[in-house]
């Protein structure tokens, strides 16, 4: 009696990801991977990258760096303002040399698919990627088998599935102490007194750090969330500094730049 090998599916969407795709030998065998004449071009037009939490003190430095929401605190480095336009995405595709790269950038056109219900993962790979072609010197397979290129493509998607992972652990451990609240940024323009609003995000309050139980306190050591924690807020100063990348991208006076919407 014969059997036949039923190919695993994609169901649901990934973020960046225009046309996702398990990688198998009968539709990727012949292709291959080379660098892209815009790289950063797949995300140029979003607001916002997923961090996970070793990425945080390093992201810091370059972006604000908040959460999803109240119930799931996912960090987010905000890369854009008002419009969906990746402020550190240069023209040309190319990303700011000085600034963090996010992993979840960094790994692409290759991601991670898991098993419903299970802990079992499948190689994605972004079939709308430009770089992806035939003539490519790095083949996604050799001999009918993951290439080695493929290999450390793969080892790299799963340290960061690891570390999104312990992510999701860390903050689930402390999301009933409520450190969450919406909050507004906000700014003062030149020869002005009143400050102006120009968007709203979830962050931690200080307040209710500082006001946490010893037991509390100690929980959230243990768990080394405080550097995390602290590093989300003083990221909150580069607010500022994506005003200023606008206004120089757009030409915009301080003020429109924290207030006009470009694009609808």
């Amino acid at each position: 009696m014969s059997q036949t090998t039923v190919q695993p599916q994609l169901s649901g969407a990934m973020f960046l990801f225009e046309r996702p795709e398990l990688i198998n030998v009968q539709s990727h065998g012949e292709l291959g991977i080379q660098a892209a004449s815009r790289p950063f071009a797949f995300c140029s037009k979003v607001r916002a990258i997923p961090l996970t939490v070793s990425e945080i003190a390093e992201a810091c430095r370059h972006y604000p760096v908040v959460f999803s929401s109240q119930e799931e605190w996912q960090p987010l480095a905000i890369v854009g303002l008002l419009d969906d336009v990746n402020l550190f995405v240069d023209e040309d595709g190319n990303w700011d040399p000085y600034a963090y790269v996010p992993g979840y950038v960094r790994r692409y056109p290759f991601g991670l698919a898991a098993e419903t219900g299970g802990d079992r993962f499948a190689m994605v790979i972004d079939a709308a990627f430009e770089g992806l072609r035939r003539d490519a010197e790095r083949k996604l397979f050799t001999d009918g088998q993951l290439s080695d290129f493929s290999r450390q493509a793969m080892e790299f998607t799963k340290t960061y599935e690891a570390d999104r992972r312990l992510t999701e652990q860390v903050f689930k451990a402390v999301k009933d102490m409520n450190l969450l609240t919406g909050q507004t940024a906000q700014y003062t323009p030149s020869n002005a007194q009143t400050p102006q609003s120009f968007a709203q995000y979830w962050g931690v309050d200080e307040k209710k750090l500082a006001e946490l139980s010893d037991e509390d306190f100690l929980k959230v050591r243990k768990l080394n969330v405080l550097p995390v924690l602290y590093s989300h807020l003083l990221s909150l100063g580069n607010w500022r500094n994506l005003i200023l990348r606008r206004m120089r991208r757009f030409n915009m006076t301080e003020t429109e730049a924290a207030t006009v919407r470009r694009f609808s």
